[in-house]
Order: C-alpha cells, then sequence, then structure tokens
C-alpha cells in the first residue's frame, strides 16, 4: 500500500482494545472449564479467575463508557447506511477478488457502516447482556436470601449463549485483522496507533 501515516487509535483506545481482548479470552477459557468442556485446571480455581475477570471486565467497561462519552468517540459507533451495501459486497464477493476496500477510515471516521453495526450491538446489547448475567449468576444467592427470584437456570443459558456469540465475534474480529494492506498492518496499528492509509 502506498499512502500515508495517521494517528488513529489513541492511547486510552489501544489499552481498553487489548485489555478487553485479554479478559474476553481468559473468561471464555475459565468458561469453559467451568462447562467441563476444557477441564485443563481445578475447578476452584477457574471460578476465581472467572469472576475476576468479569469484574475487571465491568470496571473496564465503565471506564470506557465515561472515556467515549467524554472524547465524543461515541459518535463512531453511530449507524449509518450510506456505502453499507458497498461494504457487504466487499466482504462477501470483492475481497476475494482482491477489490480495494469501498470504505476509507479517517480518525473522524474509522468504522466501516458494518463495523459501526457489529460494534455498535457489540456494546450496547452483548457485552451488557454477558455482563448483567454474569453478576445476577454471582449474586443470585445474595438476591434469593433477601426474598428475590432469580431464574438460575435461564440466566445462565443466556450467559452461555452470549459467551458463544462472543467467542463467533472474537473469530470473525481475528479474521478481518489479517484482511488489511498487510496481514499485520490492522494489528499493528492497534499497537501503535498509526495506520498507513491510501489517500
Amino acid at each position: 500500500m502506498n499512502g500515508h501515516k495517521l494517528k488513529m487509535y489513541a492511547r486510552f483506545e489501544r489499552f481498553w482494545h487489548w485489555l478487553q481482548a485479554l479478559l474476553i479470552i481468559v473468561l471464555l477459557y475459565t468458561g469453559f472449564v467451568l462447562h467441563g468442556t476444557l477441564p485443563l485446571m481445578p475447578f476452584g480455581a477457574a471460578h476465581e479467575v472467572h469472576l475476576t475477570a468479569g469484574i475487571a471486565l465491568l470496571v473496564l467497561t465503565a471506564f470506557a463508557v465515561f472515556w467515549h462519552a467524554t472524547t465524543g468517540q461515541w459518535r463512531q459507533y453511530v449507524p449509518t447506511a450510506a456505502g453499507f451495501p458497498r461494504v457487504v459486497r466487499h466482504y462477501l464477493v470483492g475481497i476475494f477478488r482482491g477489490e480495494p476496500h469501498p470504505f476509507h477510515k479517517v480518525p473522524e471516521a474509522k468504522l466501516n457502516p458494518l463495523q459501526r453495526l457489529a460494534y455498535l450491538s457489540l456494546k450496547v446489547a452483548l457485552l451488557p447482556l454477558v455482563l448483567v448475567t454474569g453478576a445476577l449468576l454471582y449474586g443470585a444467592p445474595w438476591l434469593q436470601a433477601r426474598g428475590f427470584a432469580v431464574p438460575f437456570g435461564g440466566t445462565a443459558i443466556l450467559h452461555t449463549a452470549a459467551a458463544f456469540a462472543m467467542l463467533a465475534f472474537l473469530i470473525i474480529h481475528s479474521y478481518l485483522t489479517t484482511t488489511g494492506g498487510t496481514v499485520w498492518s490492522y494489528t499493528k496499528a492497534m499497537i501503535t496507533g498509526w495506520e498507513e492509509v491510501d489517500h
């Protein structure tokens, strides 16, 4: 790619991205251990790690919400129909033909229309669902002791389903990071903050 570099990602944005990814991977791994799918560590240890990582993710999410609100970066996730069909066609057809991406990112608009929809869904639906159901599962004994009915089975199913959706998102997201100018260009940009653009 022949272009120039733009400062695309702020320091906190990169810190939040990588720590969130690490915490989600830890939660997925320990969740599989707790379900007996990956019996590679003791149940008690997995439970403690899962709980600690879940609380850390909750705190990190609170900081991220504050950062997005105070910096105006929440605007990055506002859905738009402009260019949506072209971007969908690119991912379904154009990318396999070597066609250039129809969306050109700039710091003020980093996400293409499909990314905006995907990340908005992640941030306002999937992540809150995982955090709320996890908190309910953890607090169920305390709530039940005080007369609140917690549908434990249904909550656990929702939590697990949301975790599998998070795993699917992680796999797709990881694949799409390899579709830049080089296999590592998007990952490098999320480490350094600088991205090479072709315009």
